[in-house]
């Protein structure tokens, strides 16, 4: 299938920071994977919109349903029915699950509400949590980005 005038762009922040990732990846002698859902991929994008990231990037996993975080990343069924997928558990685990399908040292997870949709009054448009797996451990942050969806894609890879 050809798309005829389709060019992704990736900003050059994205592509700053992306860059910066990968040299990281590099100097620690590193493999990476990301297990993305409300960015649906747009983190690996801009990974591999660098030539040579194919050294440290191993690839990853865009998990939009919960199904798929169960079974390509091993996030337990008990976090996803008590806390949900937009939550801290669920962002470890999924991080943790990418590494383990991608044998992969370093993995980083993206789960969140863009918008608009989805949201609660626990869990507002622009809750998303980001984790980070490296060698055992895992560390998560939950950010509340502001403006519309892709505002807060766009956020969330940042």
């Amino acid at each position: 299938m050809e798309c005829e005038g389709f060019e992704m762009r990736i900003p050059e922040a994205v592509s700053a920071l992306a860059e910066a990732v990968l040299a990281a990846c590099r100097k620690a002698r590193v493999r990476l994977a990301v297990a993305e859902s409300c960015t649906g991929g747009l983190v690996g994008a801009a990974l591999t919109a660098i030539p040579g990231s194919s050294d440290v990037f191993n690839g990853g996993c865009i998990v939009y349903q919960n199904r798929l975080k169960a079974s390509l990343l091993g996030v337990d069924w008990a976090v996803l029915e008590s806390v949900g997928a937009v939550s801290e558990a669920c962002a470890k685990q999924m991080a943790e699950g990418v590494c383990q399908a991608t044998q992969s040292a370093l993995g980083l997870s993206i789960t969140g509400i863009a918008g608009p949709g989805g949201e609660s009054p626990e869990k507002p448009a622009g809750r998303v949590y980001t984790g980070v797996a490296l060698d055992g451990a895992t560390t998560v942050v939950e950010h509340t980005f502001t403006g519309d969806r892709a505002a807060v894609r766009s956020q969330s890879v940042q």
